[in-house]
């Protein structure tokens, strides 16, 4: 599909840059905030909630509330690539808002845990069109120098509030009950989310229509490939791209196993609910914190050797839950844990970014999404099956395996992309 001719008159009013679209920029982090506030309620309450209430044994059953999630919300990054390429921004954003609404109320009301399965799939959807939107639109928004920049606020604004409501689920838990108090904030986050979106947000997709216009960048295209041709460049033929999406899947893998087995792990070592919240909450509460920093500091020192090292750190933090056996050794091991994923998080959203052209990122992020929360999905059924066959160690131990895999692989194959860095192997 060619690139239409706009007339100056529709063409945004501010160029691509975080100094001129500051105010749109800022509205998009608190959206975030909001879509992950939804999510980080569930990450202490409801491994808990399988067993107390609904009696729920086996693990592997138990995640399948994490199996429901991570595949809807795989799928729907990819259709909200392509929808936001095709359609616009902001229909995509509102959509997932009134997906989302119902899920924290039928988790309240829910008789059966096949509610709460059916609730995260659309949970999934939710997350699939909110967060994927917002990544988009901040990208359209900075232009292509501090893209970096703009992924580690996203993501820190998404995973801050999955801590906050993991630590405030957990604290609401613990003082009232499992249900329904802990989710009445993720029917508050849904609203106030849908009604910014509606009355405040703008859409962004026209900048990348000046951005492909102010671009030096020799042979860059004007038309949309075909989607089976984004699809195989992305996941496959670009390695870069590649390299990006194995790395997306394997940090989400062992994110999904650390939301289904941490709080259970930490229970049946003798933790009260209160220190097994906190403990859950401080993953992604560093994960979150340090994505401030680690996006910027990817658009100076560039995005390989930050993604590499980010997931042999997140293997040494899952070995030393093993390797440990109180609340502080653990709470550093979490911590770690944290750091590496946030220097990860927000470098392979960037990475996509700088090898896909602006015509296509849209559809190129949402493969790349389809492929990372995909982990998700790997990450609950490993988990659970080895849990149950071998024990909660050795699902831990493997998982950290494959993470520091999939970092070496990073190392052998992935090429530098990052803006005013060399950029060898990188696919036009």
């Amino acid at each position: 599909m060619p690139l239409p001719h706009y007339d100056a008159s529709i063409l945004p009013s501010s160029h691509p840059g975080l100094r001129k679209t500051w105010p749109q920029f800022t509205l998009l982090v608190l959206i975030n905030a909001f879509v992950g506030g939804i999510v980080g309620i569930e990450r202490t309450v409801l491994p808990l909630l399988s067993s107390t209430e609904f009696g729920v044994a086996s693990q592997a059953a138990m995640l399948n509330f994490i199996v429901s999630f991570g595949l809807t919300k795989a799928w729907t990054n990819l259709l909200a690539g392509r929808l936001s390429d095709r359609v616009g921004r902001k229909p995509v954003l509102l959509a997932g808002w009134l997906i989302g609404l119902p899920v924290p109320i039928i988790i309240m009301l829910a008789p059966h845990w096949n509610w709460v399965v059916f609730a995260n799939v659309l949970l999934g959807i939710n997350q699939g069109l909110c967060w994927s939107t917002t990544v988009i639109m901040k990208i359209d928004l900075v232009g292509p120098e501090r893209r970096g920049l703009a992924m580690g606020l996203n993501e820190a604004a998404g995973y801050l509030a999955v801590a906050m409501a993991a630590f405030g689920a957990g604290y609401l838990a613990a003082t009232t009950a499992l249900r329904p108090q802990p989710f009445w904030p993720g029917v508050i986050c849904a609203l106030a989310g849908l009604l910014i979106s509606i009355f405040l947000v703008h859409e962004t997709r026209d900048f990348t229509i000046i951005e492909t216009r102010q671009s030096h960048v020799p042979n860059l295209t004007t038309e949309q490939p075909a989607f089976a041709t984004i699809l195989w460049l992305t996941s496959w033929r670009n390695r870069t791209l590649f390299a990006a999406c194995q790395a997306g899947m394997v940090n989400n893998m062992n994110d999904g196993m650390a939301w289904g087995l941490f709080p259970i792990f930490f229970t049946l070592a003798g933790l009260s609910l209160a220190e097994v919240s906190l403990l859950v909450a401080i993953y992604p509460a560093v994960w979150g914190l340090l994505q401030l920093v680690t996006g910027i500091i990817s658009d100076y020192v560039g995005r390989k050797w930050m993604i590499t090292g980010g997931m042999l750190i997140q293997a040494v933090g899952l070995w030393l839950v093993l390797l440990t056996n109180s609340f502080w050794p653990w709470a550093g091991a979490s911590a770690l844990l944290g750091i590496g994923t946030a220097m990860v998080y927000p470098t392979l959203l960037a990475t996509v970014s700088d090898v896909a052209q602006p015509i296509w990122r849209a559809t190129a992020v949402g493969v790349y999404r389809l492929w990372r929360d995909g982990g998700y999905v790997v990450g609950a059924l490993l988990a659970g099956i080895l849990a149950d066959t071998l024990g909660l160690h050795w699902a831990i131990g493997v998982v950290g395996l494959l993470t520091f895999a999939s970092g070496l692989l990073c190392a052998f194959v992935m090429a530098e992309s990052a803006p005013d860095k060399p950029r060898n192997g990188i696919a036009g």
